[in-house]
């Protein structure tokens, strides 16, 4: 006998009900160590054993074991034949009810049926327990059932219970034809005791159930006749479709989009012009073109209810809110909103989808945000229109050209779903800063609205309405504990910031915010609130009007009430946090010697000033133009010389050596600043004969005066456009004088009365009343000599 201590450990190590094993004999040892060991056991079983005492545990364990099957005989032999008949019969009846509850014809059921009466029913119990499913703990306390009377009174429960089990699952399943019977697959090499847990067999099920309720779903819903007879075609390919091939994924993903897309399923708008006005004021200030649209959508569709959806594409430089209006009209209409980015996309594939013969196909954009919204009437936004790419998959902008079009979206046809949806519900509302990168055909499309910049009154409205209690609500801030004036407000704008729209403004007044969120924190207010008030005081006169001296006083006067005194912004804290003006009226000192002319330009960002520069100096007669110009602007420079060279006499022009010939001998060097920045355009015309007769005539433009017109070689100013943009331009960098086309005029309708009340407009039809506004005193003109022809 071994030590009681290692005979104790082994007890520690093993527990009792692993003290009774089965003897087997190893017949075949698969396997690899590669990537990491891993090795298959077959074994065939001998008998039980029962470990009586521990010889070794290293290195590997030997005890000495006694066989059980002489201990089962003879117990068996005091037991009544009656009894175990019982028992065996009992058992022997479960097992067949088992076996006839699975499907005959399987080979290996029908191998387990000729099992049960073949072998002897003293073996029934050990292979059963292996097949039925059953725990681990149970399948030990069999193994240590020594006697056959308890091994059967232990298995026939587990019978009982895998019947029921089996009965129940039946009940659940619903009833089908006699070729969708169930079958049990029973893979090579696969243990046995996983036939009747049909594993395998349950997710068919589940999936027939599935597929099954999704065409009650196809039947049932509101899809269209063709969409429907293509789903039906499509689910009955599914049915006859095993599982595994990659197919099966991709047509039920189809028939799960057909279903899920909204058909006729759509909201109700919100018709009430006098609260879609006050929400659109109140989300909105200006932007009286937009408002006015959607109010005339609205009114129209009170009236008619089945009026198409419009196409409206909002074209304007960055920050004016083209997006955020979107937003607000979905709201005012009472509409799901969704909001779809085109920048940078070059595949025709992202708009109407990919064919479902290719490998990961899905639907394009406009089904995806379909399916997103649930409704069929959503307002949809193509933001970034003119910023589509064209690549090797395809041009985007002509796939937008049937979803775009009132007249053919009722059919549009996405390459996946390969049936027509119909898209004249939806609002499509499409932005741009530009339609110069538009497609003509496209563009066609699209109802345009000019989006213009914003006038610094505007600004000021717009900062004070939306802006500042929007930075105050972000950096945890209050009224009571920051006050920014107006005059504040106006100094941002027209000292830090140069832009059409209000983005720069609202950066500006984040940093702000959060310079006063420091103070706050530190407490450092408090400290410096009395010196702080009379400073803000002397500040605030300094740079404002005497109207506007008495309200900051005033004001001050009344928040000047301890404890709770707000921080003030004025310049001097302006300049403390925001660092020294970025910008500063330079056009007096830019015009101060002869060869300057300021002219206007319209960029995306919104219109500009722009400096014309010219010299002249001894030469061969040679044009240089620098500046990055394009090729209709360096036109516009040869056509101005060309001008003014027929024109020199009449004018009074000469170079250097007092030629009417300006070329003569002399060259002419002509410059925009801001070489970085690329220029083209035809507007600039006016603008080079003005700054090239300063330079020969020794005059000073006016420094008040800007224009913008496009020329012809025999003098006329042709319109040009965004005159609004320009117009703000000027007035932005103060401005009192503009010269524009006389054809040009009506376009002065859309400039808000304020701005046009501070500048003085000039309209000319020829160059000679442009150069006659743009000098003092007018530009003297050499009058013509009648010739009369003798006829002797």
């Amino acid at each position: 006998m071994l030590p009681e201590k290692l005979l104790t450990k082994w007890k520690t190590l093993y527990p009792a009900q692993f003290w009774i094993g089965t003897a087997a004999l190893a017949v075949q040892v698969v396997g690899s160590n590669w990537p990491k060991p891993h090795y298959t056991l077959l074994v065939t079983g001998l008998c039980r054993f029962q470990i009586l005492q521990l010889l070794k545990e290293k290195p590997y364990p030997v005890a000495e074991v006694e066989q059980l099957d002489r201990l089962e005989q003879f117990t068996n032999q005091h037991k009544s034949e009656e009894e175990l008949g019982e028992l065996s019969e009992q058992f022997y009846k479960y097992a067949v009810q088992l076996v006839e509850m699975l499907d005959m014809s399987v080979p290996a059921v029908a191998k387990l049926r000729r099992l049960l009466d073949n072998l002897p029913r003293e073996a029934l119990p050990d292979i059963l327990t292996s097949i039925i499913r059953t725990s681990n703990q149970e399948k030990l306390q069999i193994l240590d059932a020594v006697r056959l009377e308890e091994r059967f009174k232990m298995t026939i429960p587990l019978l009982v219970r895998q019947i029921e089990g089996l009965k129940l699952l039946q009940k659940t399943r619903k009833p089908k034809q006699d070729d969708d019977k169930r079958v049990v697959t029973i893979r090579p090499n696969r243990r046995i005791n996983h036939i009747p847990s049909v594993t395998e067999d349950e997710e068919e099920e589940e999936d027939h159930d599935d597929v099954v309720m999704l065409e009650k779903r196809i039947r049932t819903s509101s899809m269209s006749e063709q969409a429907l007879k293509v789903c039906l075609k499509e689910i009955k390919r599914l049915k006859k479709m095993p599982q595994s091939m990659p197919e099966y994924a991709l047509t039920r993903n189809y028939l799960e989009l057909m279903v899920e897309l909204p058909w006729n399923k759509s909201t109700k708008d919100r018709l009430e012009i006098r609260a879609a006005r006050i929400l659109l004021d109140n989300d909105h200030y200006a932007m009286e073109k937009l408002k006015k649209r959607v109010l005339e959508y609205l009114a129209v569709r009170q009236l008619k209810n089945n009026l198409k959806g419009p196409i409206l594409c909002f074209v304007g430089p960055p920050g004016v809110g083209k997006t955020s209006v979107g937003r607000s009209i979905a709201k005012t209409l009472g509409r799901e909103f969704h909001r779809i980015a085109l920048g940078g996309v070059c595949d025709q594939s992202d708009i109407r989808g990919h064919r479902r013969t290719y490998v990961g196909s899905m639907p394009g954009r406009i089904i995806n945000g379909l399916k997103t919204v649930g409704v069929n009437n959503p307002v949809f936004l193509l933001d970034e229109v003119d910023k589509l790419g064209k690549s090797l998959q395809g041009d985007p902008a002509a796939a937008l050209l049937e979803v775009l079009d009132p007249e053919q979206n009722h059919g549009f046809t996405d390459h996946y779903l390969n049936v027509a949806f119909d898209l004249s519900q939806v609002l499509f509302i499409a932005t741009a800063n530009t339609t110069a990168t538009i497609p003509p055909a496209l563009l066609d499309r699209m109802e345009i609205i000019q989006v213009p910049g914003y006038t610094q009154e505007e600004k000021i409205e717009i900062a004070h309405r939306h802006l500042i209690p929007k930075q105050l609500e972000q950096h945890g801030l209050t009224p009571q504990q920051i006050q920014i004036p107006q005059v504040t407000t106006l100094d941002i704008i027209t000292r830090y910031t140069r832009e059409a729209g209000v983005r720069s403004l609202d950066r500006k007044l984040g940093a702000i915010c959060r310079a006063v969120a420091v103070k706050v924190a530190e407490g450092q207010h408090k400290e410096t609130k009395p010196d702080r008030a009379e400073v803000d005081e002397e500040d605030c006169k300094e740079h404002v009007t005497e109207d506007a001296k008495t309200e900051s006083i005033s004001d001050t006067a009344d928040l000047a009430l301890p404890p709770e005194m707000p921080i003030l912004i004025d310049f001097h804290a302006l300049k403390d946090i925001l660092g020294p003006p970025m910008y500063e009226m330079e056009v007096s000192e830019r015009l101060s010697q002869p060869g300057v002319a300021i002219g206007l330009a319209w960029t995306p960002l919104g219109g500009e000033i722009m400096f014309v520069e010219a010299s002249r100096m001894d030469g061969e007669g040679q044009l240089t133009l620098t500046g990055q110009l394009g090729d209709v602007m360096k036109e516009s420079a040869h056509l101005a010389i060309s001008w003014l060279r027929s024109n020199a006499k009449r004018y009074q022009l000469t170079n250097t050596s007092g030629s009417f010939d300006l070329l003569d001998n002399t060259d002419i060097h002509l410059h925009f600043p801001a070489g970085a920045v690329t220029k083209d355009g035809p507007s600039a015309g006016v603008t080079i004969v003005t700054c090239l007769a300063s330079l020969f005539s020794g005059r000073l433009v006016c420094s008040d005066v800007a224009m913008t017109g496009e020329i012809t070689l025999r003098g006329l100013v042709l319109p040009v456009g965004g005159i609004k943009d320009k117009v703000l331009a000027a007035h932005r960098a103060g401005l009192k004088r503009i010269i524009i086309p006389r054809r040009n005029e009506k376009d002065l309708e859309e400039i808000a009365v304020n701005v046009r009340q501070d500048l003085t407009f000039v309209m000319a039809s020829c160059l000679d009343e442009v150069l006659n506004a743009a000098f003092d005193g007018g530009f003297a003109v050499k009058p013509r000599v009648e010739r009369l022809n003798s006829k002797l």
